[in-house]
């Protein structure tokens, strides 16, 4: 069993960005720039904001967080995005997800400029992801494709087994899977029998949020276990989705939580970001 370090990959990534900002800034005069939204009170919300300005400013990005309170006005944050649309400077935009219930969110993420959604949520952005088309692909799914990357696993013919399915973490990650020539099974809350899935897979990525859900007994021996899941235990303790002590005896290769998939999704927003600002070049 090989443990797939996300947290070594990142900082390797961190140190290859922070070299073409270098380059950037002194030949181009380009600072890549983060614009943050982020909106109430939610502790995970702010640590997440937190570790990704501290991330900009290890790579020499400006990064800028507009916080706003709880009860803002839909108007109010898509005046802050055209501003930022606007703003040459600002090569990224993210905003911190969820929102709060009365603003809608589909029209705050669609009125993101797609050439500066580096979370890779707009639709033009997922559509082209689709289609294998050039693009910027959500965060989370692209550092699994990269840990892949780095050690030598190819998804080209494996039977892979996506649990969960929504718009930020399964989907674009069974896209970028059937991209690479995998054979993709999509399974989410409605599926009849997980195990009839999962134990049948060459690779198993979850991401739903649920402490063990993947048990040892629902896979099978020399699996590629993938866990996106991150859950915070009453004792305090950090766990993915897998039981990792367990699954861990029958896996060829898995990724432990934390410091598998989390440091690459930071990984990945800086990529992106770097993409953006290269753009200016020739723009």
């Amino acid at each position: 069993m090989k443990i797939l370090d996300g947290k070594k990959l990142s900082q390797k990534i961190k140190e290859q960005i922070k070299a073409e900002v270098e380059d950037l800034k002194q030949h181009h005069g380009i600072t890549p720039g983060l614009a943050v939204i982020l909106v109430g009170d939610d502790p995970a919300s702010h640590t997440y904001v937190k570790m990704k300005a501290k991330a900009c400013k290890e790579v020499g990005f400006y990064s800028i967080v507009h916080e706003m309170p709880d009860d803002i006005s839909q108007e109010k944050i898509e005046d802050t995005i055209k501003m930022m649309n606007k703003n040459p400077n600002i090569d990224g935009i993210l905003v911190q997800l969820p929102l709060p219930p009365h603003i809608d969110t589909t029209r705050i993420l669609e009125l993101i400029d797609p050439a500066k959604d580096v979370d890779g949520f707009h639709p033009y952005n997922f559509g082209r992801l689709m289609q294998g088309l050039e693009t910027f692909a959500p965060c989370t799914p692209l550092g699994v494709m990269e840990l892949l990357k780095e050690y030598s696993i190819n998804p080209q013919g494996l039977d892979v087994c996506v649990v969960g399915a929504s718009n930020i973490v399964g989907k674009p990650m069974a896209a970028l899977l059937l991209n690479a020539n995998a054979t993709v099974d999509i399974c989410h809350i409605y599926t009849k029998d997980l195990q009839s899935h999962t134990k049948r897979a060459d690779m198993v990525v979850v991401g739903v949020g649920k402490p063990s859900l993947i048990t040892a007994d629902m896979v099978k021996d020399g699996v590629i276990i993938i866990d996106i899941g991150i859950n915070r235990l009453d004792d305090g303790r950090l766990v993915g989705d897998v039981d990792f002590e367990e699954v861990s005896k029958k896996a060829s290769y898995i990724t432990p939580v934390p410091g598998g998939v989390g440091p690459m999704t930071i990984a990945m927003l800086l990529q992106n970001t770097l993409k953006a600002a290269k753009k200016r070049i020739t723009d």
